[in-house]
């Protein structure tokens, strides 16, 4: 088992210094104010993540054969909302079109709030599951690796949502995230393993890294 906790010395001084960190074609710039910055480029939504969140829909497809249409719940932050994009350019209006363009009608509701960490979207999580989801699609944890938050913490959130979804019937796919390389190997590792230990957890459709 990773050790998830114990990180806070060497995270003090990093957590206060402006990064940037590069990684699939997706900038992120951190200031001080724990944010996402705009995006300088967004990732093709149609063919990096599409095969794995289509078996997300085929999941959901067998339970609401008697549906016209597949709702498709996208809980996540800014990489999520689309912070800093051409609506056209977001995320989940891409991944509409491309699972459309596949023949699926599947309606994608956006529950990406910029700046969000894993608590928030917990804390929201009643009101995302108004929209009476067939499946969902969660990406949190980014701006909790941003802001040095404690792996445990993370992991307790994301449980939390995991769980609550498995309630409601909802299939979901996990996204993974990566920590920033200037909190330490240590903290990137325990940072990783909490995607991996609730995918195995909760028998959750898997993508390894969301960027």
């Amino acid at each position: 088992m990773v050790d998830t906790c114990c990180f806070r010395d060497e995270r003090a001084h990093a957590g206060r210094q402006r990064i940037g960190w590069l990684s699939g074609g997706f900038v992120v710039r951190f200031h001080n104010k724990l944010r996402y910055g705009p995006a300088r480029r967004i990732f093709n939504a149609r063919t990096a993540l599409l095969p794995s969140l289509a078996l997300v829909v085929f999941l959901a497809l067998g339970a609401v054969s008697t549906r016209a249409e597949i709702v498709l719940l996208g809980l996540g932050d800014s990489l999520m909302a689309g912070y800093g994009l051409d609506e056209r350019e977001s995320f989940t209006v891409q991944l509409e079109a491309a699972l459309r363009d596949k023949g699926h009608d599947v309606r994608l509701v956006n529950a990406g709030v910029s700046g969000d960490t894993s608590a928030g979207g917990r804390a929201r999580l009643d009101w995302a599951l108004a929209e009476k989801p067939d499946a969902a699609i969660v990406e949190l944890g980014a701006n909790d690796g941003l802001r040095g938050l404690e792996p445990g913490q993370l992991y307790e959130n994301l449980d939390a949502i995991l769980t609550r979804l498995k309630q409601e019937g909802v299939p979901v796919l996990l996204a993974g995230m990566l920590a920033p390389p200037n909190f330490g190997t240590e903290y990137a590792k325990a940072f990783k393993a909490v995607y991996i230990r609730l995918a195995e957890k909760h028998g959750s459709v898997f993508y390894p890294f969301f960027l």
